[in-house]
């Protein structure tokens, strides 16, 4: 498979038609325009974008929360995926909430969705409880990353970044 030529640069409300045909793409209950850009404008926000050339390949977001993180979204334009974009993203997010004073990472993630669960188990995330009627249609698995500051973990994303550069 050929390597990707990807860039990552900060997400802007310029990118959010693209933003919302990779969303519709990649989610059974896809978030609105307006949530993205109600999103992105929040100070405790960080986004990141994935691009092909011009256009939006992928995306994800995280809010920051004291020494917590919340990864709130993660997508991959259905084109560009298994090619390493998702861990590339991840990464890139882990830095920015590192750099925020972030030393524990959590999300929810879709039961059923085996590919993010084996990509959030490779960085170190482990289930922690279920939200019950999360999502519409199933259940949300809660997981945690605790001590991302620490030299183990470091040592982890670092393996992780030479695979997916």
């Amino acid at each position: 498979m050929a390597r990707l030529n990807i860039s990552l640069r900060p997400l802007d409300e310029a990118d959010l038609d693209e933003v919302a045909v990779v969303e519709a793409a990649s989610f059974v209950e896809p978030w609105s325009r307006a949530l993205f850009t109600e999103e992105i404008s929040q100070p405790s926000r960080r986004y990141v974008a994935a691009l092909d050339g011009e256009h939006i390949c992928g995306y994800g977001g995280i809010m920051l929360v004291g020494e917590d993180a919340h990864l709130v979204t993660l997508a991959v334009a259905p084109g560009y995926r298994e090619q390493g974009l998702a861990s590339r993203l991840l990464v890139d997010l882990i830095d920015m909430a590192r750099a925020n004073g972030a030393r524990h990472l959590t999300l929810e993630v879709r039961e059923s969705n085996a590919a993010a669960l084996e990509l959030y188990r490779k960085f170190g995330f482990e289930p922690a409880g279920r939200r019950k009627g999360y999502y519409t249609t199933e259940d949300a698995v809660v997981m945690w990353a605790i001590d991302i500051d620490s030299v183990d973990y470091q040592q982890t994303l670092a393996s992780i970044r030479q695979e997916a550069s």
